[in-house]
């Protein structure tokens, strides 16, 4: 396999208008007198993993070309991009975290196409600032990508040509522009391979459960920051929660799962709220929604809403213990053969009659709780759970026939995560309840005989939240 490019022409290297000048001499100087070396990379931890993945997923297309991009990078902001994180079915099926590769799956057969490392006798080594080395690091070479991977590496220059065989070819499409360019689109076709790839998701196997495990416990250890850091959260507000759980995700994982969700006071009834710009308030509450995603791409999903002056007052303890309440019965619902909504149906109906309770609701809790009225949402807003693993919302693609409304089984990774949410503005509810918002959210695996709790240790209750903050303030 060849690993030599042609040098690089001014129009295809990734270069900038305010670049410096490059004269022949000091090319010509640059493309010579490097040492060169191949790293012995150990196996990829998904290797064995994957090659069962592959093989699951070519026996649902017998025959057939899959196309799996990993993707390249999106722009931020003019020449600057974004830090590329690989499309997550790409990621599952081989463990690749490199911009610009293809997984092609032919018949069974699996090749990744990748782009190596620049050739040291290439303006690209030195010049390109997305591929060259001297500017953006160095990049695997075919040879390192295979001995890894277990893949057969080839290099992303083959791909139009393999591509362009006969026989029918499927494409996850949106990953990649290019690689979409490569093959007539077939929606049908297309629609129904990226269902599949979602399917294959639904259920963890224990590598997968122990990837999410360390997520949660490692964004355990982002909470614990925070809360010890908790003078500086009083003095610089929701942008310093968020800056020091980033920093342990970093530290410690590959990334943040997704953007942190801080909501001081009011914001917290903001169900995705990041611009986390706002105070933290003595008195208020403060929701957190933070994930760490590992080094292999699984992330934790996990929302605690905690006294900002350590203790609850008595109306908020209240509040708390309702939603964590309703948090603790859809949880118990967890099994193996349930509906996947049971956890959802079996917590809206602790708050569909906490809300009555607290006489918000027009009507009784049972006629609330009917699909024809469901008026207790307004308060709740949304959903209870969503699938949870390489996405931060796993399996997006699957048939709604098996998620969401399918059943539970062994293996399945979910969020448990109710709400309650007064809007400042809401002239429904008492004044003292405008303005609070509160969400707890946990990380449950479906077990042979029930179920476990990945993020157990961050407490739930008021009473040990209470503790849980005094040991750390």
């Amino acid at each position: 396999m060849t690993e030599q490019t042609e040098p690089a022409s001014e129009a295809t290297l990734a270069t900038e208008s305010h670049d410096p000048a490059v004269p022949e001499a000091y090319a010509a100087f640059m493309r010579q007198g490097w040492g060169d070396r191949e790293l012995e990379l150990p196996p990829h931890p998904i290797t064995a993993h994957a090659a069962a993945r592959r093989t699951r997923l070519a026996e649902a297309f017998p025959g057939e070309r899959l196309v799996i991009p990993s993707g390249t990078f999106k722009v931020r902001a003019n020449d600057t991009d974004y830090r590329f994180r690989a499309d997550t079915a790409h990621a599952y099926l081989c463990g690749n975290q490199t911009t610009d590769a293809v997984l092609v799956i032919d018949d069974g057969e699996a090749s990744l196409y990748a782009r190596p490392r620049s050739a040291r006798d290439t303006d690209e080594f030195f010049r390109d600032r997305q591929y060259g080395e001297l500017w953006a690091g160095r990049r695997p070479s075919l040879h390192e990508l295979s001995t890894s991977l277990g893949l057969t590496c080839r290099h992303i220059d083959e791909l139009p040509a393999a591509l362009s065989a006969t026989g029918k070819t499927r494409v996850l499409r949106g990953v990649d522009a290019k690689v979409d360019g490569l093959v007539p689109a077939d929606s049908g076709q297309d629609q129904d391979f990226a269902r599949v790839l979602s399917e294959l998701r639904l259920v963890k196997d224990a590598w997968e459960i122990g990837e999410l495990q360390q997520a949660c416990d490692i964004t355990t250890m982002g909470f614990e920051d925070a809360v010890r850091d908790w003078a500086n959260v009083r003095k610089y507000g929701e942008r310093w929660v968020e800056g020091t759980f980033f920093r342990r995700a970093r530290a410690m994982g590959n990334d943040i799962g997704y953007d942190s969700i801080v909501g001081g006071g009011r914001h917290a009834t903001t169900l995705h709220w990041i611009d986390n710009t706002g105070p933290i308030t003595p008195g208020e509450l403060v929701l957190l929604d933070m994930g760490v995603e590992g080094h292999n791409l699984y992330t934790a999903d996990v929302t605690r809403t905690l006294p900002i002056d350590g203790t609850f007052t008595t109306l908020q303890r209240d509040l708390y213990t309702l939603v964590h309440d309703a948090q603790q019965a859809g949880i118990e619902t967890v099994r193996p053969g349930v509906p996947f909504l049971s956890a959802h149906n079996a917590a809206m109906n602790v708050l569909a009659h906490g809300l009555a309770d607290l006489g918000l609701l027009p009507v009784s809790a049972e006629e609330a709780l009917s699909p024809d009225s469901k008026l207790y949402a307004r308060w709740t807003l949304h959903g209870t759970s969503h699938m949870l693993g390489l996405d931060v919302h796993d399996c997006g693609n699957a048939s709604m026939d098996i998620y969401p409304k399918g059943d539970l089984a062994e293996g399945m990774c979910l969020t448990v995560e109710p709400g309650l949410y007064f809007q400042e503005d809401d002239l429904l509810v008492p004044e003292e309840l405008r303005g609070i918002g509160i969400r707890i959210e946990d990380d449950i695996v479906v077990t042979a005989d029930g179920y476990s709790n990945l993020s157990a240790s961050l407490p739930r209750t008021a009473a040990d939240v209470e503790a849980w903050m005094g040991a750390l303030l």
